[in-house]
């Protein structure tokens, strides 16, 4: 089941990022974070233009899509990126097709012409899922990021919607 996330999601939410930091595939951030710290960041999510979905399977949220307005600015307004985190548990069960395949299809209702994602080149599951659905490389800013001494190269996606 795919919906809206609220308040009582946070939790979940960051404890699913969480375990994807040791993996060094997923995000930049390097220690862990906490539910506080990621308070404002939840609260910045309108339902009706940006909204964070979860995926709830037997009674847990595992998984987690966000939508964020691309660099803040009113011209960009119908761009965003989306981002997915499928708990290690729930990984291979086709979620996060799921939850791309309704990110495309809700994108117009949500007034987003653009869908990007940020992802490191090393994350080949997700750059092969965001390819399955249309999405081509726009952009390659090489080693930006050193995860355990690795400098790593990140990989920008987009697709057109409408």
């Amino acid at each position: 089941m795919i919906r809206n996330a609220n308040r009582e999601d946070l939790p979940a939410i960051v404890q699913i990022y969480n375990e994807t930091i040791p993996t060094r595939m997923v995000t930049a951030d390097l220690e862990p974070v906490t539910v506080e710290s990621r308070e404002a960041w939840f609260f910045a999510h309108d339902p009706h233009t940006r909204p964070i979905w979860v995926v709830e399977l037997d009674g847990h949220v595992c998984a987690w899509l966000s939508f964020q307005s691309f660099y803040g600015r009113p011209a960009y307004r119908h761009t965003a990126e989306i981002s997915i985190y499928i708990s290690e548990a729930y990984r291979g069960r086709g979620i996060g097709t799921q939850l791309l395949q309704k990110a495309i299809e809700e994108a117009p209702s949500l007034e987003i012409k653009t869908l990007l994602g940020f992802i490191f080149a090393h994350n080949e599951p997700s750059l092969r899922l965001f390819a399955r659905f249309g999405f081509e490389t726009w952009g390659h800013f090489p080693k930006v990021a050193e995860l355990e001494g690795i400098e790593r190269d990140l990989i920008i996606v987009g697709k057109r919607i409408v």
